[in-house]
């Protein structure tokens, strides 16, 4: 695995933990300690060993089955697959990973009774993550090998990931936001732009304007939790039925009977993962994929423009 220069100056057993989120920290040392993980081809004994960046890693270890997680015959869209990668178009409202409170209705679930072999990969092949309320595409791998290429790539940041985002306000043109995302400092189940945070960065154009709102086209160069959402939050352009950044109750002027409902009825964040391209594990392919906007958001879309038909500017 290629490690990307943003973890230089991180203890080693810290970026194994980026890899192999679903390990707990003391096996990552283990492994380390036994002689089990290479620097540039050199075996590294010390988990508090520094990485310089743009390394080459390698672990040298089976997987064990990954069996307290449950298959569940769980409806899943599975818009591609091969031998190597599944590529899932994700609703609104599942969970990527078993947790608390989720531990049989997620995505991990439904795809290792659809796959049983997945059980031997890290977090079951799946490379990234969209959050519960997210729509959309995210890429599953098959294989170690494939697995490993994947995150390899991903670091790299060379997938291609393209959202659409519903915003409250009125943008006026596209634009990079680049600001370091950490988490909360009071509560810490939310990421807020923090200076001693991971860098990040969210590029975006307007794909509609509107009276009230911005549908906007974002590109993703980075992948940190909530990004989208924090980025846009923080610009005062939070996302459309957001409940965690979106805390004002924001509404447009002159609204009808009709359409507060519609806005009021919208209860998750305007988000949805349209593109998904990356570099074939196998045949060393550029492959790109794209899915139709979801009928919720499509809905508030049509209802946004009958408004801003009712209330033209003049």
């Amino acid at each position: 695995m290629h490690v990307d220069k943003i973890h230089a100056g991180e203890r080693l057993d810290r970026v194994l933990a980026v890899y192999f989120p679903e390990l707990s920290r003391s096996r990552l040392q283990a492994w380390i300690k036994n002689q089990q993980v290479k620097v540039n081809d050199e075996i590294v004994i010390k988990p508090k060993h520094k990485i310089l960046g743009d390394e080459l890693l390698e672990v040298v270890t089976t997987l064990e089955d990954q069996g307290e997680w449950q298959a569940s015959d769980i409806p899943i869209t599975i818009h591609y697959q091969d031998e190597a990668i599944i590529i899932v178009n994700k609703p609104a409202g599942l969970v990527v990973h078993p947790a608390p409170g989720h531990y049989t209705d997620t995505l991990v679930n439904g795809l290792l009774y659809l796959f049983p072999e997945l059980r031997k990969l890290p977090r079951a092949g799946v490379v990234h993550r969209l959050d519960k309320d997210t729509t959309g595409l995210l890429v599953v791998a098959r294989t170690a090998e494939a697995h490993n290429h994947l995150v390899s790539e991903l670091q790299d940041r060379a997938f291609k990931r393209e959202y659409l985002a519903l915003v409250h306000g009125e943008i006026v043109a596209g634009d990079t936001i680049d600001y370091p995302i950490g988490r909360h400092a009071v509560n810490r189940k939310k990421m807020a732009v923090n200076a001693q945070g991971k860098e990040a960065i969210t590029h975006f154009r307007i794909g509609e304007k509107f009276n009230d709102f911005t549908l906007v086209q974002v590109k993703l160069e980075t992948g940190r939790t909530h990004q989208i959402r924090v980025h846009f939050s923080h610009l005062k352009h939070p996302l459309v039925g957001d409940p965690v950044y979106c805390i004002r109750n924001l509404k447009p002027k002159g609204m009808s009977e009709k359409f507060e409902q519609v806005l009021a009825g919208f209860q998750r964040q305007a988000l949805h993962a349209r593109t998904l391209g990356l570099t074939h594990p196998v045949s060393g392919e550029w492959m790109e994929w794209e899915c139709e906007v979801p009928a919720d958001i499509e809905l508030l879309l049509e209802a946004i423009r009958q408004h801003d038909k009712l209330h033209e500017k003049h």
